[in-house]
């Protein structure tokens, strides 16, 4: 069965019990999407034409009924030879696994579960239906505590077919009621006296009657007294007791005579003016099976005249000596009939009177009890105050599913009852439902934060997920929640929202290098950073001092918590070991007069040994720029000339050499002192001192395209010239 969809609709789950005459299984309605039970009728009923005829009619009269402790029937149906029933699914536990795991239970809790029971039991009985099978194992205790009695009318489809199947009829044994036991036809008092076995078990954790087999138990029930329940369990109070005994009486009339009395006398057992009552006692109920002592009969006790004897013969003379002389009777006289005759109709006069005396002044009228219920109480008070009836001062308040407060539900004498004029009437009054602490379920998953409220009575359907909210909780960690903790609140209506953590929340950590410290305290609020980051100094030749040199935790583009604290690194400029000179570098065309493009690359401590691009330019006449070098003890500065893009040639200025003024002057070739080179003022190819457009003298040394070599006499001059391309 499982895996296959019965009906096209209730697709089977798995097995979840089973009995004598069928298999229970859990599955999943497929139109309205929620879980049923379904209950199969095993191969061996299915060719018992009366027995599934019976079945099917007491399963459609048990979904007629519509009761909050009575498991729902949904559908009934058949499927080639598959006769099913489908009904309420209930998770929880049924009553006989409870009974077995933890009994005796608690006094408030078995008498609050038979309490639900007979209260179903009501219900039905009121709708013609007898249960005929109330046992633990036909109880359902849902997770909210909620009983559910469930199996109504089956037990009514047993045939002779069955009564030799090991677990329908023998399974039940324990639970019969003595007329059950005889075969007799079974009516509502016998669901009472297994209730009350189900209450006896709750209590003393055994059953009443046991025995070797199901025929010695069925005996038992019919000719065996039970141990009493308090000498089982000294701590069941004697109202408790007193209703175990009275539903398990053998004989029906001395039962409960109806469930509505018995579930009356379940909800006040427990009230402290009742639960040290006294035992009751059933020796002054008639019973005309039971042996009893007569007294003899006497011909005095007789009503009727005695019969006359015949006279005796005339005694012996001896005799009658012995004898006493009888009196003489004396004469009767005339006036004594009359006299007796008056008396006797002056007391038939006064006897009279006396009747009509008790007749009209002392006979207490009779009054119909009105219908209260449903009425609230202020009302109810006055119709029974006006038809002389008094209310008992001790009206039961208590909360009743369904009753608005202050509104009767129940009253001792029922509608219609006569009564004497004076009689007391208690009510039943509906009182709001206790509330209950709302638990605190933060901190906790959001799984397991909905089984801790469903343990304590909320319904799973009013218990939903808020909006996740960002939070430095785990994800699906509950952060708040909606009753708060510890507000009163009724579990059974409450709706509950609970909100979780969806984690912290995640912005994108931006690029900072090279900003100013306060352009990168900007950006970081800007990009949803809360905290303000740490600022830390450190010195450098290749950052400008005040920009940010590094960015920790966390590199530009990545995820980031928008609460971590972000710690920058701020440039405090060249360290004090540095050393900063001007290259003064003279350059020539590569003819004189004719344009020569010169560039000019350099590295030094701020380009971590990368050439970089001082500076371009083109040319005609020789020409000196000052290239300005950053020097450390580790790095030295390399600066390089290339003409028309070719290397011409390099330099090296060393720490030392520029610490100490010991750096070589360039000397450059003299471009005159050939044929291709222009004559200078004398014609003797000598450059006799020709300034340039700095001003400045540079000596040649007659010689094309090599560079000269000598000390520079204007060492440290600084020349400022335009950088082009820089």
């Amino acid at each position: 069965m499982i895996g296959h969809e019965l009906g096209g609709r209730y697709e089977i789950i798995e097995r979840i019990g089973g009995g004598g005459m069928a298999l229970v299984y859990k599955a999943h309605d497929l139109l309205l999407g929620r879980n049923v039970a379904v209950k199969v009728l095993r191969q061996q009923f299915v060719h018992d034409e009366e027995f599934i005829r019976r079945f099917r009619r007491e399963a459609q009269s048990a979904a007629s009924l519509s009761h909050p402790n009575v498991v729902s029937i949904y559908d009934v149906g058949q499927e080639d030879e598959v006769h099913y029933i489908v009904m309420e699914y209930v998770e929880g536990h049924n009553l006989n696994e409870i009974i077995k795991e933890r009994a005796p239970l608690q006094i408030d809790e078995a008498v609050r579960i038979a309490s639900q029971i007979c209260d179903a039991l009501d219900h039905a009985h009121q709708n013609q239906i007898i249960h005929r099978d109330i046992k633990p194992h036909n109880i359902l205790i849902g997770r909210n505590g909620r009983v559910k009695v469930t199996d109504f009318g089956i037990a009514r489809a047993v045939t002779s077919t069955t009564i030799t199947q090991t677990g329908s009829v023998i399974g039940s044994v324990h639970y019969f009621s003595p007329e059950h036991a005889k075969g007799v036809v079974t009516g509502e008092k016998s669901d009472l006296y297994s209730l009350g076995i189900v209450l006896y078990q709750m209590l003393t954790a055994s059953l009443p009657f046991l025995g070797e087999s199901p025929i010695s138990v069925a005996l038992k029930h019919l000719q065996e007294e039970f141990e009493e329940p308090r000498e089982v369990n000294p701590l069941i109070p004697q109202s408790v007791e007193n209703i175990i005994l009275k539903s398990m009486r053998k004989n029906p009339q001395e039962r409960y005579q109806s469930a509505k009395e018995m579930l009356q006398d379940l909800e006040t057992c427990l009230l402290p003016e009742r639960r040290n009552e006294k035992k009751i006692d059933f020796t002054d109920i008639d019973d005309e099976d039971r042996t009893r002592v007569i007294p003899a009969i006497k011909p005095q006790h007789i009503g009727a005249s005695p019969v006359r004897s015949r006279p005796a013969p005339v005694a012996a003379d001896s005799e009658r000596e012995e004898r006493p002389a009888a009196a003489e009777k004396p004469k009767r006289s005339k006036g004594r009939p009359a006299l007796w005759i008056g008396l006797t109709l002056l007391l038939l006069l006064a006897m009279g009177g006396l009747a009509w005396y008790v007749t009209h002044a002392l006979t207490v009228p009779d009054v119909k009890v009105p219908g209260v219920i449903n009425k609230t109480e202020e009302v109810a008070r006055s119709q029974l105050t006006a038809l002389g009836l008094v209310v008992d001062e001790n009206v039961i308040r208590k909360y009743k599913e369904g009753v608005t407060e202050g509104v009767v539900f129940d009253q001792s004498k029922d509608e219609g009852t006569e009564v004497k004029k004076g009689s007391t009437i208690q009510l039943s009054v509906g009182a709001v439902k206790p509330s209950k602490p709302m638990p605190d379920v933060k901190e906790s998953s959001y799984e397991q934060a909905v089984k801790t409220l469903v343990a304590a009575g909320f319904k799973e359907v009013n218990i939903q997920k808020g909006d996740p909210q960002f939070s430095d909780k785990a994800v699906n960690t509950v952060i708040s929640q909606d009753p708060g903790a510890n507000s009163e609140v009724d579990p059974e209506i409450a709706k509950v929202t609970l909100t979780v953590s969806k984690g912290p929340n995640q912005v994108k950590m931006p690029s900072l290098i090279d900003l100013t410290q306060d352009k990168a305290v900007q950006k970081l609020k800007a990009n949803g950073f809360t905290s303000d980051p740490t600022i830390e100094q450190e010195a450098s030749y290749t950052v400008e001092k005040g920009k940010i040199i590094k960015q920790w935790p966390y590199d530009p583009g990545s995820d980031a918590n928008p609460g971590d604290k972000i710690v920058l690194t701020v440039s405090s400029g060249y360290p004090p070991e540095v050393l900063k000179y001007t290259f003064n570098l003279p350059v020539a065309p590569t003819v004189e007069g004719q344009n020569t493009k010169i560039s000019i690359e350099y590295s030094d401590a701020r380009t971590s040994g990368e050439r970089k691009v001082w500076g371009t330019k083109t040319i005609n006449s020789t020409q000196v720029f000052p290239v300005d070098l950053v020097l450390s003890p580790t790095v030295n500065g390399i600066v390089t000339v290339k003409q028309d893009g070719q290397i011409f040639d390099t330099y090296t200025v060393t720490y030392e050499d520029a610490k100490n003024g010991t750096v070589p002057a360039v000397t450059l070739p003299d471009n005159s002192g050939s044929d291709q080179g222009s004559p200078d003022d004398n014609g003797d190819g000598n450059h006799d001192g020709n300034n340039d457009e700095t001003g400045m003298n540079i000596p040649g040394n007659g010689k094309k395209g090599n560079p000269g070599k000598g000390k520079d006499k204007n060492k440290g001059n600084q020349t400022v010239i335009d950088k082009h391309d820089h």
